[in-house]
């Protein structure tokens, strides 16, 4: 996974506006352009600079570069980007993201699968299913706020943190949207990996997507500066090893995961290689953490959340 390298392109106009509201697009290009230092994006707390729009638009082309392999290769590619992206909605920057990266990247592939000669096409609802898995500390409001039309969602997050959003769980049309909230003073290593490996089996069972986009965001990682649930750098191991199982059993084995949040270097690089590691031995580990371990509270959440996109109420 990490022997070979793909360069990255820009994301295009169409492809940021599938996600983004061509007037947001013209304020963060506007509101960029010839800073001579950084500042806040008026639309709230994303420090930007001169740099700022350029870059935010070649993280995204690299998310739908790490899809478009994916697919084509019916394997794990990860693409190494910086801005984060999943607290980006679609007309409002945030928490460090300009442009939604994941979900830009899903909407390429959806429009693609749907129109292969015409990629600016809108998808439809029933082709080019997308599950968006986000394990970062923080919630993806932004995520969230564009998920439906053939895109659900599945998080854990650390709640009350910040955006403080992700309490419920619902479907939205023929796609759910699963949030699965932790307490954010943290939660055990074995609890974070069991909550994972009964988690995503069954949100993939009830979505059948044919794709994986992961927000893999590493702030979960005890000491991290940002995030912090106290769960090991270890724990990408068997998360990835989820990842793998679902992403065979449902997708050819396609998964694309996008770097969101973690800013603990050591930590990052450990939970990168290990991820690379998983998937280079062919993820073939069973489950093996104590659903024991998960909070209390937090299995009854998930619970119910897992009734709601099995079609309960």
């Amino acid at each position: 996974m990490l022997a070979q390298s793909i360069p990255a392109r820009d994301a295009g106009d169409e492809d940021i506006a599938r996600v983004h509201t061509r007037a947001y697009i013209e304020l963060v290009e506007r509101e960029t352009a010839g800073l001579k230092g950084p500042r806040y994006l008026s639309t709230g707390d994303a420090v930007v600079d001169a740099t700022s729009y350029r870059v935010a638009r070649r993280a995204a082309g690299g998310a739908i570069v790490a899809v478009e392999a994916c697919v084509e290769g019916k394997e794990a590619v990860f693409a190494l980007v910086r801005p984060p992206g999943h607290h980006a909605e679609p007309d409002r920057g945030m928490g460090f993201c300009l442009f939604n990266n994941v979900a830009i990247a899903a909407r390429a592939y959806q429009a693609a699968m749907c129109h292969p000669e015409r990629s600016e096409a809108k998808p439809s609802a029933v082709e080019g299913r997308v599950l968006i898995v986000d394990f970062d500390y923080h919630h993806g409001n932004g995520t969230e706020a564009v998920a439906g039309n053939g895109l659900s969602y599945c998080s854990t997050h650390a709640y009350p943190a910040y955006p403080g959003t992700g309490t419920r769980s619902y479907r939205r049309g023929t796609d759910v949207i699963v949030n699965v909230p932790v307490p954010a003073e943290g939660i055990s290593t074995e609890g974070f990996v069991a909550l994972w490996e009964e988690l995503l089996p069954r949100v993939c069972a009830a979505v059948r997507p044919a794709l994986l986009v992961v927000s893999a965001g590493f702030d979960y990682v005890a000491g991290d500066g940002v995030g912090d649930l106290g769960v090991s750098a270890e724990a990408a191991v068997p998360i990835a090893a989820a990842i793998a199982r679902v992403a065979v059993e449902h997708c050819n084995g396609s998964v694309a995961y996008v770097l969101e949040g973690g800013y603990g270097i050591d930590a990052l690089t450990r939970s990168i290689a290990a991820i690379a590691q998983v998937h280079d031995a062919g993820g073939a580990t069973e489950p093996a953490a104590d659903a024991r371990a998960v909070p209390r509270g937090v299995w009854a959440g998930m619970q119910d959340s897992l009734r709601i996109a099995q079609g309960g109420s």
